[in-house]
């Protein structure tokens, strides 16, 4: 019988999400961009992983997530999901490919689901996007809304700003979300906005909110990957940085630099050698003195046996 407790193998599902909040349990949240991330994310115990857009700023180098497309998140979604066992992965739609139509929509989303294996898609704005979160989610698919600082709209917000600092804002944030819920939204994501609105906003909603700069009101929280590493050029006011592992691979890559123009990697240890006789006879046919050294007869396919408690010296890995 495995020691491993049902609740660590058992995938966690937009019922799970739900269920966390009834219990008022924090939902665990977090971005992974590939496989290993994907892998380390969902072993470490977050509920979500978020393949987020944010990979065209962390992965790819762009200046915001507006140039990310859609073959772009579905390849990086798929190694994410590869990786992830447990946790319910939740798949960034890209800048212009829900906004134009409902069926477009419809047939994107559906390419995160059928080729990309994510469990659910995530989308931004509010009562404008309502109509297209309805018709994707009567198309059985799972959808996370997003309001407050919408970074597929930086322009029209003018930068990363707070949103809904004001009443008149506040109030307009407080319908976005109530249209996303009534839409059939799992849960959303409030970027950005004041503690006290995103905390009247959770009282509000029977769906799980998901913060990221919105304070400790919500009933979840997701943060970027990279800002938590310290992989990143500067840390957000809202990121919190639990080790500074761009320092460490910049540390490794310049020791292993070193290393490789010291003459002391490769070492014996990363290094395998040809048998004395095959040598010889390699040495003697480059130099003109025999002709290449053949097989014995018979010993065409022949299997040379090694020893069951050690790795042949053939075995690279």
């Amino acid at each position: 019988m495995s020691a491993t407790p049902p609740d660590k193998v058992r995938p966690v599902t937009t019922a799970t999400i739900s269920a966390l909040k009834q219990a008022r349990r924090p939902v665990v949240m977090i971005t992974a961009y590939d496989f290993p991330s994907g892998r380390l994310a969902d072993e470490a115990g977050a509920d979500m992983i978020l393949v987020g857009d944010s990979l065209g700023m962390t992965v790819l180098g762009f200046d915001s997530t507006l140039p990310v497309t859609l073959e772009q998140m579905l390849h990086h979604t798929a190694a994410v999901t590869r990786g992830a066992k447990r946790a319910l992965v939740v798949a960034d739609m890209p800048f212009l490919t829900y906004q134009v139509t409902i069926e477009e929509a419809v047939r994107n989303a559906g390419r995160f689901i059928a080729e990309a294996g994510a469990a659910a898609v995530k989308v931004e704005g509010g009562v404008a996007i309502a109509p297209t979160v309805r018709r994707v989610v009567d198309s059985g698919i799972p959808v996370m809304g997003h309001v407050g600082l919408t970074p597929q709209s930086i322009h029209a917000l003018g930068g990363y700003r707070v949103q809904g600092k004001e009443a008149g804002p506040a109030l307009r944030l407080l319908a976005d979300c109530r249209a996303l819920e009534h839409a059939g939204a799992f849960a959303v994501v409030l970027e950005c906005i004041p503690a006290e609105l995103a905390a009247i906003v959770s009282r509000s909603l029977e769906i799980p909110t998901i913060g990221i700069g919105a304070g400790s009101g919500c009933d979840g929280q997701v943060q970027v990957l990279n800002d938590l590493l310290g992989m990143g050029e500067f840390t957000p006011r809202h990121a919190k940085r639990y080790a500074q592992i761009g320092d460490e691979i910049r540390a490794t890559i310049a020791r292993y630099a070193d290393d490789v123009r010291g003459g002391t990697f490769p070492g014996e240890d990363q290094t395998t050698h040809m048998d004395a006789e095959a040598l010889a006879a390699v040495e003697a046919a480059i130099e003109g003195s025999a002709p290449p050294a053949t097989e014995p007869a018979g010993a065409t396919g022949a299997a040379t046996a090694a020893t069951p408690d050690a790795p042949s010296d053939n075995e690279w890995w």
